[in-house]
């Protein structure tokens, strides 16, 4: 008999690296195939994070086209998962976070009526329009799904007050922080060892801070540079030219500010553990940075990780020029300020989320295995 298939699909570089740990754990069955499928929604820096996993892609559609549409990319990664579904016939679907990858994978599946397990299920934001479009994009896969695997008990319950079958949920933990964990265990690297003050570390990206609001971010850092003389600012530059075309004006001319290439992800571990605070609108970054006691600063107006918020580790500041600067003052200057979110313990997982979806995901196709406690 044919072992059944679990097909795990990816398109941009945030979920490779919260999949390659996934991937990495159900290959330990020899019970199953275990197939990784790329859309190429990020080619190139989906790749080089899913390298440093030592793992690449199975099939890679390569959908990524300059410009392109959120249709284009929609119906372009749609139209080559249904026929390599077609292909595979594999006996469950995997896909992880809120990307229009995640959506289309859900949606194939459903089409397809192939079983749809969505890990880092739950998040919730208050309106379907913000963030664009990822809060729809996980809402949508939620409701296809047939298996969620929210990273916490706050994820859990907005999937139960949904109407979620109870059953069916599964408190596993974030993948994330088994990739930053094995990482950050794994890897050298030393960033700016001829500064001897504090690195601070801005990323920002999401495509509802694109324009005005960027540059109000930018801005702010280049007001915190320029008012303590011992930091460096660190700015991890996303390849689209729009944010590029917004952030180099404000920030490219300085001497103490290095507006680098997106590192790959091993490196980037290293820069956030190097880094003294981080101004970021990465959801990712607002899970990892806390593993290391390093304050998150999060440019958005909301988030659909209020654990952190809770928990004291990361602070919602939005994308005004004052706000930001004065948060990011009181951080450099205020050394209880600074401990008290330094010292807070990360709610996001304790590194074996992995190992708890591949569990349930092995029970659900009727293959034992060791059981698995979940995360609390």
């Amino acid at each position: 008999m044919p072992k059944p298939k679990v097909v795990l699909v990816v398109g941009t570089r945030p979920e490779a690296i919260k999949v390659a740990p996934v991937v990495l754990a159900l290959r330990k069955s020899d019970a199953i195939e275990t197939i990784l499928v790329s859309t190429g929604q990020h080619r190139e820096i989906l790749h080089s994070a899913l390298a440093a996993f030592g793992v690449s892609p199975d099939y890679d559609l390569d959908i990524m086209q300059h410009g392109q549409t959120l249709s284009q990319v929609t119906c372009r990664a749609l139209a080559g998962l249904d026929s390599l579904m077609a292909e595979l016939e594999p006996a469950m679907m995997v896909a992880q976070g809120d990307t229009t990858t995640t959506f289309v994978a859900a949606l194939n599946a459903f089409y397809r009526r192939i079983p749809f397990a969505h890990v880092e299920a739950g998040l919730r934001t208050e309106t379907v329009q913000n963030p664009f479009p990822e809060e729809f994009n996980r809402r949508a896969a939620g409701l296809i799904a047939d298996l969620h695997f929210p990273p916490t008990d706050w994820s859990a319950d907005n999937l139960r007050r949904e109407g979620k079958d109870p059953s069916t949920i599964f408190v596993c933990g974030n993948t994330g922080i088994d990739a930053v964990q094995q990482t950050a265990a794994q890897t050298q690297a030393d960033w700016f060892p001829e500064h001897k003050g504090r690195v601070v570390l801005l990323t920002t990206h999401r495509r509802e801070n694109w324009g005005e609001p960027q540059a109000q971010i930018a801005r702010a850092a280049l007001r915190l540079v320029n008012e303590f003389e011992d930091v460096l600012l660190v700015v991890a530059m996303h390849p689209n030219p729009v944010v590029r075309e917004t952030l180099l004006p404000i920030l490219g001319d300085h001497p103490r500010i290095r507006c680098i290439e997106p590192p790959d992800y091993a490196p980037f571990v290293k820069l956030m553990q190097r880094s003294f605070l981080i101004l970021s609108d990465s959801g990712g970054v607002q899970e990892e940075a806390p593993a290391f006691g390093i304050p998150v600063l999060v440019l958005r107006d909301t988030t659909e990780r209020p654990e952190g918020v809770t928990a004291g580790t990361a602070k919602l500041v939005g994308t005004e020029e004052s706000v930001i600067y004065a948060a990011g003052k009181l951080l450099l200057k205020d050394e209880s300020a600074y401990k008290s979110m330094a010292n807070a313990v990360s709610p996001y997982g304790d590194g074996r989320a992995s190992e708890r979806i591949r569990y349930i995901i092995l029970r659900r196709l009727g293959i034992e295995s060791p059981p698995e406690t979940m995360w609390i």
